[in-house]
């Protein structure tokens, strides 16, 4: 195994530091000055460290102002998973295949646990985001994927956990991406809008396996369509 570089051992060093100091997001971190003197280096590999921690958003660099620790969020988790999956897709891979079974894993494990004690406010955005699904299959033939993200992402939010709405959002992203140059064919509005008001009638039941079937069927199509280009 390879020895890390200087640069490395200082990005190590630098996330210990944000650890440490039970640091957030906008907290300022030592100037770069202050690294090389803390770290003993030189300031070619502070600075290649910082960049490298300001690619995935630990570090947010801010010209004349400092450095200061990053939004942390998934996005270049996001693109990482995208530019995958249109490689392999392009390669004749089924990516886009793979991004989608991952976050149906991801879906049907997660929702039957809304069942149990999903608040009222929230069954009403998934209704009104479900009347809005109607409204766009009828007025333009089709349901916009903004307000199927609003869907799914409101699904889950009475779980009150960041992270799973990171990374379901990082793999709807990732997904969106990879369809935007794949063509999977599109599934009929109507069938789009009726699993939708079926997955919200289960969550409102307080049905989780009712929840699950209805989140099952939902992704059927989509892996069908897939899985039949991936084949052809």
């Amino acid at each position: 195994m390879a020895r890390p570089t200087m640069a490395q051992d200082i990005e190590r060093r630098i996330k210990e530091l944000i650890l440490d100091g039970a640091l957030g997001p906008g907290d300022p971190l030592p100037t770069e000055s202050e690294l090389m003197e803390r770290f003993s280096s030189g300031r070619v590999s502070v600075r290649e460290a910082l960049k490298a921690l300001q690619a995935v958003n630990v570090v947010e660099i801010r010209r004349g102002f400092g450095t200061f620790v990053g939004s942390l969020s998934l996005t270049p988790f996001a693109e990482g998973l995208a530019f995958r999956a249109v490689v392999r897709q392009g390669r004749g891979e089924p990516g886009l295949l793979e991004l989608m079974r991952v976050r149906e894993a991801l879906e049907t494990g997660l929702v039957g646990t809304v069942t149990v004690g999903i608040p009222a406010e929230d069954l009403a955005v998934l209704r009104a985001l479900v009347a809005a699904m109607e409204t766009e299959a009828a007025q333009e033939g089709r349901v916009a994927r903004p307000t199927d993200r609003a869907f799914h992402l409101a699904l889950y939010a009475s779980l009150e956990n960041h992270l799973l709405s990171e990374v379901l959002d990082a793999f709807w992203a990732a997904m969106g991406r990879v369809r935007a140059s794949v063509d999977d064919g599109r599934q009929d509005p109507a069938v789009t809008c009726a699993q939708h008001h079926e997955i919200v009638a289960a969550v409102a039941a307080r049905d989780g396996a009712r929840a699950v079937r209805a989140m099952r069927a939902h992704f059927d199509g989509i892996r069908t369509r897939l899985e039949s280009a991936a084949s052809a």
